[in-house]
């Protein structure tokens, strides 16, 4: 059977019923498992950097920011690599092939854990080796646009990206529990020693990234031999020309906001639970709440596809973006960022997870915006989607390194929060004003 189907028409009723759909959905299962564990691979270096330095390597607070950051810095260069892959290889090979990739940081980032010794480079690399786990989302994204007719996008997209940000959540919820025994006997190497308080214990740091392994291989191997690509074919010359459209850059600023913001501080909010109230006595464990956040974000973003396929996109961005700067404000104004005892912690972690929830909102309704917004190029609006996510994806690099910046050089991290909450504010009146004002440029 031929990879590359000969015939695609989605917006033919007769053609959907009778194949499309199937074929589609079908599709959408298959790379949407093997999405969810690109973002656990992409994510899995925020939950090894909390471990680190109990079991024996001596990094400070900035390198382990600077850990956290690398995926993001990776994935988002990789996004922009794979947001022109689709129309060149299709979907089989593209999907295929990055999955199987993801099995090099995995292995290497198990046998790196099972050394102290291991140099603060090696993990540099490897970190950014993960960050092929958030490179590949612009393949996923532009890809799946392409099977389903445009009345359905906003809810197929929202379930691949919001079920694939699961990943996020299967990283830091299962990692803490899987370390805790000999997974794979004395196979996958010995145990290390944890270290916090009067806390002694053994722990194998190593399952954290081994366990991926053999589901990768099996799911990389699958997408080979049963995905189809569809017949769109363009040149990396020819995609270019979504630069020449100022909405695309629009759409970048407000995806930024979106997936921007839930991969930063996906990434980062480990590392801020334990820098900001882990200087108390009874500090709480960062792993016991730092996956909340990626598990609303990724709720919301499932359930809310459907829900903008009927309200339209740009009302949600809009409501979503004016509660993230509210949000922003009371983590200022309420002190959550300079607490003076650990009974700011539970309002922290509220707002932080109505960031999570309204981030999770934004991210179903723009993705249902963009293809409306280039409704006259299916090719086009793939790629802006492609696009768009490639540049989000810096959000873990962005949003680690300057809040670790912010609490190195300020003693907190409120001059980043300042500055999130200004960002969020360009993106909503740029919102507002070409997409959902009565009159607006491209209602949607």
């Amino acid at each position: 059977m031929s990879t590359w189907l000969k015939v695609w028409e989605p917006e033919n009723p007769e053609f959907w019923k009778k194949t499309g759909s199937r074929i589609a959905w079908s599709t959408l299962t298959l790379t949407t498992v093997s999405l969810i564990l690109s973002f656990a691979t992409w994510f899995v270096m925020s939950v090894l950097v909390v471990r680190l330095p109990a079991v024996g390597f001596k990094f400070d607070t900035m390198q382990l920011f600077w850990l956290a950051a690398m995926p993001g810095l990776a994935g988002g260069t990789l996004r922009v690599i794979h947001s022109f892959l689709i129309p060149i290889f299709g979907t089989r090979l593209v999907i295929g092939v990055a999955t199987l990739l993801k099995l090099i940081p995995c292995i290497g980032l198990g046998l790196a854990v099972l050394n102290p010794q291991t140099p603060f480079w090696m993990f540099m690399l490897l970190a950014l080796l993960a960050g092929m786990g958030g490179g590949d989302f612009s393949s996923y994204m532009p890809s799946t646009s392409l099977f389903f007719p445009k009345r359905l996008q906003g809810a197929a997209l929202g379930i691949q990206a919001g079920v694939g940000n699961f990943g996020v959540s299967l990283a830091q919820f299962v990692s803490p529990w899987i370390i805790g025994f000999a997974l794979f006997g004395t196979i996958a190497g010995g145990s290390q020693v944890f270290k916090k308080g009067e806390v002694i214990k053994d722990i194998w740091l190593q399952n954290a990234v081994f366990w991926y392994v053999p589901l990768l291989l099996v799911l990389g191997i699958a997408c080979l031999i049963w995905l189809r690509s569809i017949p769109v074919k363009a040149s990396f010359r020819e995609q270019l020309d979504i630069f020449k459209s100022k909405h695309t850059w629009f759409c970048t600023i407000t995806y930024v906001m979106t997936f921007g913001s839930f991969s930063g501080f996906a990434a980062a909010f480990p590392l801020m639970i334990k820098t900001i109230y882990g200087i108390f006595p009874d500090a709480p464990d960062p792993l016991k709440y730092a996956f909340l956040g990626p598990l609303i974000g990724s709720a919301t973003r499932v359930s809310f596809g459907f829900v903008s396929d009927k309200t339209g996109g740009a009302i949600l961005t809009h409501i979503a973006g004016l509660a993230m700067i509210g949000l922003c404000g009371a983590m200022v104004f309420l002190g959550l960022l300079t607490p003076t005892s650990i009974e700011s912690f539970p309002l922290f972690v509220g707002c932080m997870l109505g960031i999570f929830f309204f981030a999770g909102i934004g991210n179903a309704s723009t993705f249902r915006q963009y293809p409306i917004i280039f409704s006259h190029s299916p090719r086009q609006g793939a790629q802006v989607l492609g696009w768009t996510g490639a540049v989000a994806a810096y959000g873990p690099f962005v949003f680690s390194t300057l809040i670790g910046s912010s609490i190195t050089k300020t003693g907190s991290a409120i001059p980043f929060f300042i500055g999130a909450a200004i960002f969020y504010l360009i993106a909503v009146a740029i919102n507002w004003w070409f997409y959902t004002r009565k009159g607006c440029e491209k209602p949607c």
